[in-house]
C-alpha cells in the first residue's frame, strides 16, 4: 500500500491550485481515495507532486512524508497533537 502524501497542512494556494502541503490539485486529492486507483499513478504522482514543490517546501513534505509511513502519522499532525496536551 503507498501512503497519501497529505501530510495535515490541506491549504490550497489560489495561485497554483496545488495545496501547500502537499502540491496536489483536488482532483488528485480524490483520485488517492478511489479504490480503483492502481499503485502505478500514485507512485507517479508523488513524482509530480514532488516536482511542483520549491526547495525549502519539498524539504518540509520529505521530513514529514518520511515520518508518516513510519509511524502512520505525519509530523505536522503530531507536532499539532503535542501542542494541545
Amino acid at each position: 500500500m503507498i501512503i497519501s502524501p497529505c501530510i495535515s497542512v490541506c491549504k490550497m494556494d489560489k495561485d497554483t491550485g496545488f495545496c501547500e502541503g502537499c502540491a496536489r490539485t483536488s482532483q488528485e486529492k480524490i483520485l488517492w481515495k478511489e479504490k480503483n486507483t492502481t499503485n502505478e499513478w500514485k507512485t507517479s504522482n508523488l513524482i509530480v507532486i514532488q516536482e511542483r514543490m520549491n526547495a525549502s517546501t519539498l524539504k518540509k513534505f520529505k521530513e514529514s512524508y518520511e515520518f508518516k509511513i513510519k509511524n502512520g502519522i505525519s509530523l505536522i499532525k503530531k507536532k499539532k497533537l503535542d501542542e494541545q496536551k
